[in-house]
């Protein structure tokens, strides 16, 4: 990428930028210096997260660039909604094979789609040349009162996720197949919907959450790791669409909803006194939130069938370091 086609690029994403609606205060000084100057609100706590995602690893080869854009940040605002945060502000690192306008504006397209949707300011990055990866990092405000963390489920506590699971593995199991994903299924892997306003919801009721984008196995055991206990899941009872339903079979549809990854929904841990509390919070964002199982003493997660016979995955959750 040459000196020229790079400052070209910053002064391109610094336009678009500043046309997005966002009127995010805290602002001081955004893009176009050598960092950004934010001045958080007072008595709020601040909450950072990083993700990267790379060509062929996080999206497939031949992905449109507005869908890059848009899951570039959605996976991102996805770790702030668990946290029960407000997201504010974010930065964009891009390593591009070239210098290419058009790629960027699609890119943009999706990515700054998303930030108006949530309120989030673009304030600074990086362009480099390299194969194509995408590295954000988002910025939100939380009162330290109402965090959600990991560390806070208790026995007793039912276990609970928004949406529907195994969507978007299904569309990279069709993919990683040879065949085209179902366009239902590939819009949930292109284009996940970060639980932003489910998250500040539960916030005050939550013992615990975390977001689903390992396997929801793996991920509810990083809650049982982090807080000390158990969890029992009932295997048949995960939420899944009818597009779903009607194109896998059972034991399929477990493993991909159980170990797949990608689903960007909430497994949060709850007291059974907040059941009436979680299903007003559905009814009003209309997002649909199922109870899956309880927190129960002891460690790791079982899941268990209908007949409640334990139900063992043949795959763990996602691991960028062990893909056996």
């Amino acid at each position: 990428m040459s000196a020229r086609g790079e400052f070209d690029l910053i002064a391109r994403i610094a336009s678009r930028a500043r046309h997005v609606d966002v009127v995010r205060d805290g602002v001081v000084l955004g893009i176009g210096d050598d960092a950004a100057l934010l001045r958080m609100p007072p008595g709020k706590l601040l909450v950072v997260a990083t993700d990267t995602l790379n060509d062929g690893v996080h999206f497939p080869p031949g992905t449109a660039a507005a869908d890059i854009g848009w899951k570039a940040l959605a996976v991102n605002l996805s770790d702030l909604a668990a946290m029960g945060a407000q997201p504010a502000w974010c930065t964009l690192s891009l390593s591009l094979h070239d210098a290419d306008p058009a790629w960027v504006d699609g890119f943009l397209d999706g990515f700054l789609a998303l930030a108006a949707l949530h309120g989030v300011a673009l304030v600074g990055g990086d362009t480099t040349r390299g194969p194509l990866s995408v590295c954000v990092t988002v910025h939100g405000v939380v009162d330290p009162a109402q965090v959600l963390r990991r560390d806070g489920a208790r026995a007793g506590d039912d276990v609970w996720v928004t949406g529907t699971l195994g969507d978007a593995s299904a569309a990279l199991a069709q993919w990683r197949a040879g065949g085209a994903a179902e366009p239902a299924l590939r819009e949930r892997l292109d284009h996940p919907e970060p639980r932003v306003q489910a998250g500040l919801a539960l916030a005050p009721i939550a013992h615990a959450c975390i977001d689903v984008s390992d396997g929801l196995l793996a991920d509810l055991g990083h809650i049982c790791d982090a807080s000390g206990v158990a969890a029992r899941v009932d295997i048949d009872g995960l939420p899944a669409s009818p597009t779903l339903r009607s194109m896998f079979t059972a034991e399929t549809r477990r493993v991909l909803q159980a170990s797949g990854g990608d689903d960007y929904e909430l497994c949060f841990t709850a007291a059974p006194s907040q059941r009436d509390a979680i299903a007003a919070i559905a009814a009003r964002l209309g997002i649909a939130m199922t109870r899956i199982g309880a927190v129960v003493d002891g460690s790791g997660v079982a899941a268990v069938d209908a007949a409640g016979q334990a139900w063992q995955s043949p795959q763990t959750g996602f691991d960028h370091f062990n893909r056996g």
